[in-house]
Parts: structure tokens; sequence; C-alpha cells
């Protein structure tokens, strides 16, 4: 349980740290973000393997380059069901989701939260 809370409280901390580099992104607190992060894991665990199974053929034909757009949904579909958080335009929720999956990555190595850990 307590791996989940820094897991939501790190996605909220990308989530500030874009609002702060990346133009075009802004939210209006941290409740906002909280909440943010917490629908991030939820649509990242339900809506992202689907649509990465129906884009597959365009991230392969891309080399992979496809799923920074499809993170870039995800932030934008969170955006849109939240009313606090604003993502203007598709680079905007590219650069967010470049952010927001480098500090996610960074906080997966401080929780020790790895693939190999988890086999």
């Amino acid at each position: 349980m307590l791996r989940l809370i820094f897991r939501i409280l790190i996605a909220a901390f990308g989530l500030w740290l874009a609002t702060q580099i990346v133009p075009g992104v802004s939210a209006d607190g941290w409740k906002t973000l909280v909440i943010a992060g917490l629908l991030l894991g939820i649509v990242n665990a339900v809506v992202r393997p689907i649509v990465t199974v129906l884009t597959f053929p365009l991230t392969l034909a891309t080399l992979g380059l496809f799923l920074l757009v499809v993170n870039a949904g995800m932030i934008g579909l969170v955006a849109w069901m939240l009313e606090g958080l604003r993502v203007q335009g598709l680079w905007a929720g590219i650069l967010a989701a470049v952010v927001t999956g480098v500090v996610s990555w960074g906080g997966q190595i401080l929780l020790g939260d790895t693939k190999s850990e988890r086999e």
C-alpha cells in the first residue's frame, strides 16, 4: 500500500515538473496533481495496454517512437477527465510524457521497483 502511495506521489511530481518546464502544460495545484497522478496510474493500468496492442503495427514501424504519442494520449486523457490539468497540443503532451516517464523511471530505481525484482 505504501509503495502505491509513493508511485502516485512520484507520478504527481513528474506532472508537476512537466508543468514547470513544458510550455503548454499547467495545473491548478498539488491537489490536482495528486489526483492526476492517481488517474494516470489507473489509465496506464486499464487503457494503455489496450491502446498499445491496437497501435502495435505503428509502434513497430516507428521502432517504438509511437509509444511517445501513446503516452501523450494517456496524459491528454487524464487532462480531459480532470478539470484542473491542461495540456495544450500534441507536442506539449509528448514532452510532458517524456518528463513524467523519466521521473517515473527514476522513482522506480529509488523504490527498487524494477522488472527483474518483480520476477
